[in-house]
């Protein structure tokens, strides 16, 4: 038997990291049984399902880069066959008729309350033969009444379910479109799903859903319900917790495969280990090997992570994810310097993308005034001999290399007799606006000639027309 998952998301909204997290467990699981992963987009909710959403949906799973060897499937375009199922459903004598106004089941379900008891269809309209004037029926399953039905879960085990717990549920409305609970049994059987794993909200639907598959005679798919993620304080997540959508995570700066270890991790582990190639992934990760209770997000964890593949990737494919950040600021990547050399020389030093492309800027934009405190403490007057003897030393060499650049620096310190930081920091206030920078040889050697000679001019200038303010 091959092995064959699914990611069956609802387009309502944003990809968020619970379902991204689904989608990372159901693809390792077919990868590791050299199984197949199919996408299916669940978009019978017709009121609140969109193209925005399934485009987010689409976009989170490839920048993940959880690619699916079928699919997209969309349910909408299903519509003909769900009918045949429920109308096969109803000949065989699985399903019936619901004539039962929205008055009726509410006066129902008071009653049941009042007397302490579940709400719950009480399948009045089992029997009835005879149509009701003026009422568009509905169609409900006819689930057992007796005995039990078990989800033999591949996480939280064997999970007993009495049938007469369960009612009967419907799985057409009263204008002919098919529910949840319908059309996910069918596309699970028509797509040949063999495991099915998903958040455990919906462990309430699976014996429901058991029941409908043994009654059209098809053997029900393996389960895995995965406990939910919580937020750092133990509450349910939600948006006062911070990101919560897949993108919102590449917009504030982090790897997809910093977060592919990190939801990886929420539930699952293997021994001590924290960091993982998706090599290993596929090699180590196990269904079976998933907790039962629920994990909570570490922001700090995540930014280790981060920082990690920031300074471990490649630096040409991290350059390609920071050049999207770049273009947030209307910097053009292709230009000078090379990224993946601002990448070499930032990499140490920034914990996300975001943070890499705000202190990267001045490499390729001019800025219009200097920091506040870093100009007070290092562009004073005395500062405007020096950085005039630093514009001769490097308008002078033959080559603009970082070697070549460290030599001049320290041949004017030593002229000058003072010590390099005296001399060093000032240049770099000059030539970045700030006083925060990789090594001065490496900043200037990106920077390039013409723009730190400019630079360098311009704070002379600048001291200058500080003093005669102040005079």
């Amino acid at each position: 038997m091959k092995v064959r998952t699914r990611f069956a998301p609802s387009p309502t909204g944003y990809l968020h990291i619970g379902g991204a997290r689904t989608a990372l467990f159901s693809w390792l699981y077919a990868r590791k049984h050299g199984g197949e992963f199919v996408l299916r987009v669940e978009d019978t909710d017709l009121a609140r399902s969109n193209a925005e959403s399934v485009n987010a949906i689409l976009e989170g799973m490839n920048w993940l880069g959880l690619e699916y060897d079928e699919g997209p499937f969309y349910q909408t375009e299903r519509f003909d066959r769900y009918k045949e199922v429920v109308q096969r459903l109803m000949d065989e004598g699985h399903a019936y008729r619901c004539y039962c106004t929205r008055e009726e089941l509410d006066a129902m379900r008071e009653e049941q309350m009042a007397r302490k008891q579940k709400p719950r269809y009480d399948g009045r309209c089992r029997m009835r033969k005879e149509p009701r004037e003026g009422v568009e029926p509905v169609i409900r399953f006819k689930n057992p009444v007796e005995g039990i039905t078990t989800v033999d879960d591949m996480v939280r085990g064997r999970v007993t379910f009495q049938n007469s717990e369960l009612d009967d549920l419907i799985i057409a409305r009263s204008d002919g479109t098919p529910t949840y609970n319908l059309t996910v049994v069918v596309d699970d059987w028509d797509m040949q799903i063999t495991h099915v794993i998903r958040g455990d909200d919906h462990l309430n639907n699976t014996p429901r859903q058991i029941n409908i598959l043994k009654a059209l005679g098809v053997e029900p798919p393996r389960y895995a319900h995965l406990p939910m993620i919580l937020g750092p304080d133990g509450a349910k997540l939600s948006k006062r917790h911070g990101a919560v959508s897949v993108m919102q995570y590449r917009d504030d700066g982090f790897l997809p495969e910093a977060l592919i270890n990190y939801l990886v991790r929420l539930g699952w582990s293997h021994g001590d280990q924290e960091i993982f190639t998706l090599d290993e992934l596929i090699e180590l990760f196990d269904i079976d090997d998933v907790n039962h209770s629920a994990s909570a997000i570490n922001p700090e964890k995540l930014l280790w992570l981060n920082q990690h593949y920031i300074k471990t990737l490649n630096h040409d494919y991290v350059a390609r994810q920071l050049s999207w950040h770049m273009g947030q600021h209307n910097v053009d990547p292709s230009g000078h310097p090379p990224l993946r050399e601002v990448v070499d020389v930032q990499r140490d030093r920034a914990k996300t993308l975001v943070e890499m492309a705000d202190t990267s800027l001045y490499f390729y934009q001019d800025f219009d005034a200097y920091e506040e405190k870093a100009a007070r403490k290092n562009l004073k007057p005395e500062a405007a001999p020096v950085l005039q003897a630093l514009h001769g030393a490097l308008d002078a060499l033959a080559e603009w290399q970082p070697e070549s650049i460290h030599l001049a620096v320290g041949g004017v310190a030593e002229r000058l007799e003072l010590k390099l930081g005296k001399v060093a920091q000032p240049l770099r206030v000059a030539a970045t606006g700030g006083s925060v920078s990789p090594s001065i040889d490496q900043t200037l050697y990106l920077l390039g000639r013409e723009r730190t000679l400019r630079r360098i001019k311009q704070a002379v200038e600048w001291i200058e027309s500080q003093t005669v303010d102040n005079t």
